[in-house]
């Protein structure tokens, strides 16, 4: 593939996160749905916290921003650790080499 090829993979990769995630429900999961039903839902312990906890970039103050930009944020971390590994797994070959 291209560079060109790449870059609008990406571009078009970080357009359908930032974008698309506007459009994502703010209700719960299904998960968060049965542990609320059958009252559980409050004794959940974590140990782990995500990179952008609850799809909202910390720190932004507009809802709609700090969903697009969480979008975004996970669409490249993705796109990047999915190139980075393509490289490293699958190095590419000199001329002439088969």
């Amino acid at each position: 593939m291209t560079t060109k090829t790449w870059v609008s993979l990406l571009v078009v990769s970080l357009l359908i996160g930032g974008g698309l995630s506007l459009t994502a429900s703010s209700s719960p999961d299904g998960l968060e749905h049965v542990a609320g039903t059958h009252g559980f839902f409050g004794s959940a312990v974590s140990y782990l916290t995500g990179v952008i906890p609850d799809y909202a970039l910390p720190g932004v103050d507009n809802t709609y921003l700090a969903t697009a930009l969480a979008g975004v944020v996970g669409t490249a971390m993705v796109f990047g650790t999915l190139y980075i590994l393509g490289v490293l797994l699958f190095p590419r070959r000199q001329a002439g080499q088969k």
